[in-house]
């Protein structure tokens, strides 16, 4: 009876780790990133994100980011309602209208809400024009009111303009301004390090003495210097892509390093040996042998490297020198928060710094998931 209680108890075990060996690699990986749940939660966000904001930002923009509305600067938010003033409950949600009066001590127009406006909050709806993947005019939104009202979810900024619309927008040029520089990094990173870790000696000590002399620059004032070298009369597609190189341009060295150390290591392995060996060339080894092993670790880097790609943009366009109107980044937004004054008035102009925090949060816990799960047999 006791061996046979001893079967019984180790029999479910075999079953599990057959299917654990059946697996692959990949499905390895899968499983083992679904169970980290920040990072399942993170990529969620960075999914909506990129759809939302990169994708269809006209789409689900209630107006068009760049139009200036005179009668409502600095209007504060309207949010959504199922029960009106009288506790009564709509089906349809609804926003309230506004009631602007002039402050005469500090002669500014200040908007309150007035629960005798009632405008309905309708879905796939037509609006502003925009262009859809930025060629393909277009006029329908996700949802809007019917004039005159309006439905400014996150309020307006000084100029009355909506600034969920602009939030989004600027989500497109700061978003994407993470992943071209990125882009970039992985290339020079991935080929210096692999460079300077196969091949040694005097290619090695050149490569690392870039790397080090790089390294020593402090961040945003060589950032602030280069942004500031930029030819003033540039098109913002120009300034985009030039602040992308920029960011690249310092942050491809850590990658460089550490996929050194791994080339370093991966070299003297019995299938590099053995490669090198059967007379392949170097091509071949660094392609096939070495850099697909290397893979993953890049991956990893790159995801964690995002935010900070992120978080220097943010920065350059914060101090000015990033990003310039009338193309809308969440640094060109934050700028308008500069002043203690500011913000005590109108609090929502804060709301731009909220999705840099769940971006860069949200990167960072997809980074760690990658990275865990990179090495699935580990407990």
């Amino acid at each position: 009876m006791a061996d046979t209680a001893v079967n019984l108890e180790a029999s479910p075990a075999i079953p599990i780790d057959q299917a654990r060996s059946s697996l692959t690699q990949r499905q390895l990986i899968w499983r083992r990133f679904l169970r980290n749940r920040l990072a399942v939660i993170g990529g969620i966000i960075l999914i909506i994100f990129y759809v939302v904001m990169v994708l269809f930002p006209g789409f689900f923009s209630p107006y068009n980011h760049l139009v200036q509305r005179e009668d409502y600067l600095s209007a504060p938010p309207q949010l959504p309602r199922w029960f009106d003033e009288n506790g009564k409950f709509h089906w349809r949600p609804f926003v309230y209208g506004f009631t602007t009066e002039l402050d005469m001590e500090r002669f500014e127009w200040v908007h309150t809400i007035d629960t005798s406006q009632k405008y309905p909050i309708y879905f796939i709806t037509r609006g502003e024009q925009y262009k859809l993947f930025g060629f393909i005019p277009c006029n329908v939104h996700l949802f809007g009111v019917e004039p005159p009202g309006t439905v400014f979810l996150f309020g307006t900024d000084e100029l009355g303009r909506c600034l969920l619309s602009r939030i989004l927008h600027g989500g497109q040029v700061s978003l994407t301004v993470g992943l071209v520089g990125v882009i970039l990094t992985i290339i020079l990173g991935s080929v210096m390090g692999t460079i300077s870790g196969y091949y040694g000696g005097v290619i090695d000590n050149l490569i690392q003495r870039l790397v080090e002399l790089l390294m020593s620059f402090p961040d945003i004032p060589m950032w602030a210097a280069l942004s500031a070298a930029l030819p003033p009369e540039w098109s913002p597609a120009k300034r985009f892509f030039a602040i992308s190189a920029i960011l690249s341009l310092r942050n491809w060295t850590g990658l460089a390093r550490q996929v050194r150390a791994k080339i370093l290591a991966f070299r003297e392995e019995d299938y590099t040996l053995a490669a090198q060996a059967m007379g392949a060339s170097d091509r071949r080894i660094i392609l096939v042998h070495l850099l697909p092993n290397a893979a993953s670790h890049i991956i990893v880097v790159a995801t964690l490297s995002i935010p900070g790609m992120i978080l220097a943009e943010t920065a350059l366009s914060f101090l000015g020198l990033g990003i310039q109107p009338p193309v809308v980044s969440w640094g060109v937004l934050l700028q308008q928060a500069q002043e203690v004054a500011v913000v005590l008035d109108r609090p929502w102009l804060l709301l731009p710094g909220l999705f840099v925090v769940l971006a860069v949060l949200s990167f960072n816990f997809l980074g760690d998931g990658i990275r865990d799960a990179v090495d699935p047999y580990s407990n």
